[in-house]
């Protein structure tokens, strides 16, 4: 009976990359279907990847005030990703962190955080940024302290990376200072901190393929 709920574990192992492949996807599809306008120029076309923010693409307008036929496809890429996040949050709690507290909170800042994420769509769109935005520092730093804890020495150090280029996407959105340089930061942070899981959820994979043995 364990071995097969760990070898159920390692089918649910992979709803992350799954979840990420999907995102990437359905994020390149979406921005060739961005009518256009951008922070930068409101009358430009397409979707600019230096000027225009990943929620332009829910929006129901695109900037320049034509309607958005990327929203669908955009939103179903954000509630996909978060909810593969949430697995791996789990089972990252579950069979890498050796603290219950820890593993509490990872697992509830984390499911708080990808559910918010998820509604960044609506009109409550500020308020979900920073609910996720709190709950996302949170559960980072529960993964960077468990890291920490253990001999994983790369990821200690692109973990403090991943919670640095977190803290620099909060201080510009809440500033206002460099905000012309925030959607191609917030770019690059995605694509880092999603590289980072993906390793980490490797990780996790060796950690239940252990216990099968």
């Amino acid at each position: 009976m364990r071995s097969k709920e760990q070898k159920n574990q390692l089918l649910l192992n992979r709803i992350p990359i799954f979840g990420i492949l999907c995102f990437a996807i359905f994020y390149v599809y979406s921005s060739n279907l961005y009518p256009g306008g951008s922070q930068a120029d409101s009358t430009s076309k397409g979707f600019d990847w230096i000027h225009n923010y990943w929620c332009n693409l829910m929006n129901e307008k695109a900037t320049n005030g034509m309607t958005n036929p990327a929203r669908p496809f955009a939103i179903s890429a954000m509630i996909i990703l978060c909810g593969s996040l949430v697995v791996f949050f789990y089972q990252f709690a579950e069979y890498v962190t050796n603290n219950n507290f820890w593993e509490k909170t990872i697992k509830f800042t984390g499911t708080f955080s990808m559910f918010f994420g998820a509604l960044i769509f609506t009109k409550f769109h500020d308020l979900m940024t920073i609910i996720s935005s709190f709950f996302g520092i949170l559960v980072v730093i529960g993964i960077i302290l468990t890291i920490y804890r253990s001999d994983l020495e790369f990821y200690k150090i692109t973990g403090t990376f991943c919670l640095v280029i977190l803290a620099i996407n909060n201080l510009i959105y809440y500033s206002g200072y460099f905000i012309e340089w925030l959607p191609l930061i917030q770019k690059f942070s995605f694509l880092v901190i999603l590289i980072w899981i993906l390793g980490l959820n490797g990780i996790v994979r060796d950690r239940i393929k252990k216990q099968i043995q």
